[in-house]
Formats: C-alpha cells, sequence, structure tokens
C-alpha cells in the first residue's frame, strides 16, 4: 500500500491530490492548520475508499513544523512513499508597504518548511529505492514578479531547487517533480489580497483536478517539471527566453500595477 503526505491539504490544489490518490488507493497523511476541515477530508475519504486516512493539524511556517510533522508520521510507524510539498501562499501589494512577519512567514512555508520536509523524508526513499516528491512551484517561478516579489522568489528556489533534486536521486528510483500551476480556481488570490482590480476571473483558470491530473502524467513520465495549462502560461515562462529582463519586468509591473 502506498502512503502520501500532502501539505496544504484542507482546500485548492491539496485536497484535490487527496482525492484523487485517495480513489487510486492511496492512504493518506493531512497536514494543514485546520483541524475541522481536515478531518471531514479524511472521514470522507476514508468511507469512500476504505483507505487509512491520518491528519496532522500543524501551521507549517513555524520554525519546527516540519521536524514536528516528521515526528508525528514516525510515531504512527508509518512510512511515506509520497511526498506533496504544497502548502504555501503568496501576498500581493508593494513590498515596502508589506507586513514583515507576513514575508518572513512566507519564506519560512514556501522554502524553508518544504526544503526541510524533503530532507526529512527522502533518506529513507533512498533506502527503500523508490519515492515520489511533487514540490508546487507557479509560473511565477520563471521571471521577476513586481507586487508578488517575495512569492515568485520563493517559487524560482522551488523550481530551481525540484529540478536539481530530480538529477541527483533518478537513479536511486525516485521522482521529482516541480509543478507549475498557472491561475487556478483556489482561494490564492483571495489570501494574497489581490484588489478587484487584479483579481482574475474564473473561466482564465484551471480546475485544481485538472492540475492534479496533469501532475500525475508527468510524474509518471519521469518530467524534472510541468507548466499547467495551454500556450498562454507556456509563453509566460518562455518570455525570458527572447526578451530582455528589463524589459519584461518593466512590462510586469505594469500589468501588476494595483489601479
Amino acid at each position: 500500500m502506498t502512503t502520501t503526505l500532502i501539505t496544504g491539504a484542507s482546500s485548492g490544489i491539496g485536497e484535490a491530490f487527496a482525492n484523487t490518490l485517495a480513489a487510486k488507493g492511496n492512504d493518506l497523511i493531512l497536514v494543514a492548520r485546520s483541524q475541522d476541515k481536515l478531518q471531514a477530508i479524511a472521514q470522507r475519504l476514508h468511507s469512500q475508499h476504505d483507505i487509512r486516512t491520518e491528519v496532522i493539524v500543524q501551521d507549517l511556517a513555524h520554525p519546527d513544523g516540519a521536524s514536528t510533522v516528521f515526528q508525528k508520521v514516525n510515531s504512527l510507524g508509518i512510512v511515506v512513499d509520497v511526498l506533496i510539498n504544497n502548502a504555501g501562499f503568496g501576498d500581493y501589494g508593494a513590498f515596502g508597504e508589506s507586513d514583515r512577519t507576513k514575508q518572513l512567514d512566507m519564506i519560512r512555508l514556501n522554502i524553508l518548511t518544504l526544503t526541510d520536509l524533503t530532507h526529512l523524508f527522502l533518506p529513507n526513499m533512498v533506502t527503500q529505492k523508490s519515492g515520489h516528491i511533487i514540490n508546487i512551484a507557479s509560473i511565477a517561478a520563471f521571471q521577476p514578479m513586481p507586487y508578488l516579489s517575495v512569492y515568485a522568489a520563493t517559487k524560482a528556489f522551488v523550481l530551481s531547487f525540484s529540478e536539481a533534486l530530480w538529477a541527483e536521486v533518478k537513479a536511486d528510483g525516485i521522482k521529482v517533480l516541480a509543478l507549475c500551476p498557472g491561475p487556478t480556481d483556489t482561494q490564492f488570490f483571495q489570501v494574497a489580497n489581490f484588489s478587484d482590480t487584479m483579481s482574475y476571473q474564473a473561466p482564465q483558470m484551471m480546475t485544481s483536478d485538472a492540475v492534479v491530473q496533469e501532475a500525475l502524467k508527468a510524474m509518471d513520465a519521469e518530467a524534472p517539471s510541468l507548466v499547467n495549462g495551454g500556450p498562454l502560461n507556456q509563453l509566460i515562462v518562455n518570455l525570458p527566453r527572447f526578451m530582455p529582463r528589463a524589459a519584461i519586468v518593466n512590462l510586469l509591473e505594469k500589468q501588476f500595477r494595483s489601479s
């Protein structure tokens, strides 16, 4: 039986991974801050698919969040076969006017916790000569993003780190994927405090389920990274290859400036 640990599992892409992998027979460890939401998802999936579901309520922006999760998993006597580092958030606005604590929490969650969880669970995968790691990056990883400066920088780290790790451990039978969604119909834009004039409309977005289906296909194909979505997202991530960086950043500043 395969056991999958999913962070940020209480909604959005994390919940979609839980639904899809439960239907495939995976046992699940669901991690997030919201106990009520996690328990409701865990009970539903256990009932529907007769799988084992465990809930770990943890704020992963806390400095000891990753090690606490690792210790709880060990105390349950569970071996993690698939690690999905989905937890993360963004913050829209001018960096100089932003909340300092929120920016540091974003770095801790999007970078430090993801790196720490990967470092903690990877050695057993190497020992087993098998395992899967999916790290959620973003199309924002491919260029600097004015008014999303820290968020885009954290996702650039996730992309670079994940692709490098893919090359390091593929000979050990471990698959690593940097998943780079474009705009997705989740609570990201509300949590990031996008203004009404900057909010994306649902018809432009992928569903979380569609993102997950593409991710699992890319993982089976042993790809190091995946940009979700159609031609527009491919254009966005490839622009830095054809335009001066200053031109791209100036263009994005105008696009993302709040009117």
